[in-house]
């Protein structure tokens, strides 16, 4: 998880290919994708997963079926390398930006998310911070990016392990 980084707010509004329809001074942004995708859906020794030919990018298809506190994310993706999901070892959680790129300018299917992934992750964790005790979190409900700490009881979220492949 080393390429992972540390991004304000601000730095987070910047993020380039992204289209903010209403920016919160401290928590994130509401906005959507500005990125014309090429999806594939494959299974691949029956698990599923998506291609996004535009941005070289494989998506975990269903994501975790739970939500879960950072602890528990933190071993779901060593479980989900070891067992080599589609035959794959190098699964990740996606900075911020891989997933607000996912961000559909309208809802389909209650979320701002293409129906060719999952629709039962309203929410999903990052691999990016936000200071020393906060992570970045994509919801594809209300098509936001913010901010949730870590450390609270309160903040579960679901996993959509993604993936290089160029």
């Amino acid at each position: 998880m080393s390429n992972y980084r540390d991004l304000s707010v601000v730095q987070v509004q910047s993020i380039p290919n992204i289209s903010i329809r209403e920016s919160w001074l401290f928590w994130g942004f509401f906005g959507h994708s500005a990125i014309n995708h090429n999806y594939n859906l494959k299974t691949i020794e029956g698990d599923k997963v998506v291609i996004d030919h535009a941005t070289g990018l494989m998506w975990h298809q269903n994501g975790s079926s739970k939500h879960m506190s950072w602890k528990d994310v933190k071993e779901w993706m060593i479980s989900l390398n070891k067992n080599g999901f589609a035959g794959y070892y190098d699964w990740r959680l996606p900075t911020v930006e891989e997933a607000a790129l996912l961000l559909e300018s309208s809802k389909k299917d209650d979320l701002y998310l293409d129906p060719i992934f999952s629709n039962n992750q309203q929410w999903i964790w990052t691999g990016d911070k936000c200071g020393s005790e906060a992570m970045w979190h994509v919801n594809f409900f209300y098509g936001s990016v913010y901010w949730g700490l870590i450390i609270s009881s309160y903040i579960y979220s679901n996993v959509r392990p993604v993936r290089s492949v160029r």
